[in-house]
């Protein structure tokens, strides 16, 4: 078959590029890696379920407040009002999107990408059939590149696609203990602690009858492991059963360019869209293949390649600034035990918490409050000066 698109990876960002492109009668294909789990936390706001049409069915974890927990082990808890976050588990996630564009229309094809050919006759996607483990070629007008941070189609295709930067995220999925009095199965911890990443963060997010255990790091030579096993032993965790490990790279920066100007646009984590500070990928990635997808139904429309600069432009009208935001805190905060505990302390100021929640459930800075917001920038610059002293109740 001669496609619209074919589209490489299927993750929440391929999937949802094709299930958006399927719905609107495009010819589409779906190139995916049977088998591999990335490793998340997987957090959802409730801009994702309602945006993407996520059924409860897929929601492990309904999570009522978030932890916060210092070098020192203090910790400050922070409900979140009027609703929740959702957990999901990706190696089902991830599955039931790939299967909905699939019912939209999608054709899925097993096996993995080897490179982009051209010839008199157009564009055509390599890749190897995994059950055959014959080399096939599929005729398309676009590609979508959907393929992870290190994405082989951003490398071989955009330019700056081979220099990504990213953390190295790695978790373990447990048998979720009994609730204690440190394992509580509606509330994320999230760790700032040097004993544990130099330079990001710790998490222990319940899975409903299982738990994501894990940390991400940009510093060469951490023993990502060894550094699970201490926050497991931290968390009370260690006697749990582990289920499974997986590690992989998380961008963390934007890509200036997503698309060659010609037949390809990037999305997801290949164009580099997982937020700063927080690491959150779920929503970004789904957003970004809605972008691309509707940048190559523009391509296709227009027969112009330059329509498929749409995809950056969209995404980062809404989401630039937050994104701005986020590093700033991140290149601020995260760089010393010292920060991480004024970090934390921070936190425990209820117009920090309002305002953060608002902007993560509803994914946009919140203006309804500037006295809160002049009150959190004067605290915010006490803090970096160290002018004042981190402090608890």
């Amino acid at each position: 078959m001669h496609y619209d698109v074919v589209v490489v990876g299927g993750g929440p960002s391929g999937a949802t590029a094709a299930d958006d492109l399927a719905r609107a009668g495009c010819r589409v294909a779906l190139l995916d890696r049977a088998g591999r789990i990335k490793p998340c936390g997987g957090a959802i706001p409730p801009r994702l379920i309602a945006d993407f049409a996520v059924p409860d069915d897929q929601l492990v974890a309904h999570i009522t407040t978030a932890r916060m927990i210092s070098p020192t082990g203090r910790a400050v808890d922070i409900p979140i009002e009027n609703g929740f976050v959702g957990m999901v588990d990706r190696e089902h996630f991830d599955e039931f999107l790939r299967a909905r564009a699939a019912a939209s229309g999608a054709e899925r094809l097993t096996g993995t990408f080897l490179r982009i050919e051209r010839d008199c006759e157009g564009t055509h996607v390599v890749w190897r059939d995994k059950a055959s483990g014959a080399e096939r070629r599929s005729a398309t007008r676009l590609v979508i590149g959907a393929d992870g941070a290190r994405s082989n189609v951003a490398r071989a295709e955009v330019p700056g696609g081979d220099r990504i930067p990213y953390v190295i995220a790695y978790h373990e999925i447990i048998k979720a203990p009994p609730a204690n009095d440190v394992y509580d199965p509606d509330r994320c911890d999230v760790i700032y602690d040097g004993r544990i990443s130099p330079d990001f963060y710790g998490w222990v997010f319940p899975h409903g009858a299982h738990a994501s255990v894990g940390m991400g790091t940009e510093v060469d030579g951490t023993d990502l492991k060894k550094a699970t096993a201490e926050l497991r032993a931290m968390s009370g965790l260690t006697e749990c059963e582990t289920i499974r490990r997986e590690g992989a790279p998380i961008p963390l920066r934007p890509l200036d360019r997503w698309d060659n100007g010609r037949d390809v646009v990037l999305a997801g984590d290949a164009a580099g869209v997982v937020a700063p500070s927080s690491g959150e990928g779920i929503y970004y990635a789904m957003v970004g293949g809605r972008v691309a997808a509707t940048a190559a139904q523009s391509a296709l429309a227009s027969g112009r390649a330059r329509d498929l600069a749409l995809a950056r432009k969209l995404f980062m009208r809404e989401h630039k600034t937050v994104f701005r935001i986020l590093r700033q805190m991140q290149d601020a905060y995260y760089r010393s035990d010292e920060r991480r505990e004024r970090f934390v302390s921070l936190c425990h100021d209820i117009d920090v918490q309002r305002l953060t929640f608002e902007a993560y459930m509803n994914k946009k800075l919140v203006a309804a409050r500037p006295l809160a917001h002049i009150r959190i920038g004067i605290k915010n610059l006490l803090h970096l000066s160290g002018l004042v002293r981190p402090g608890y109740t």
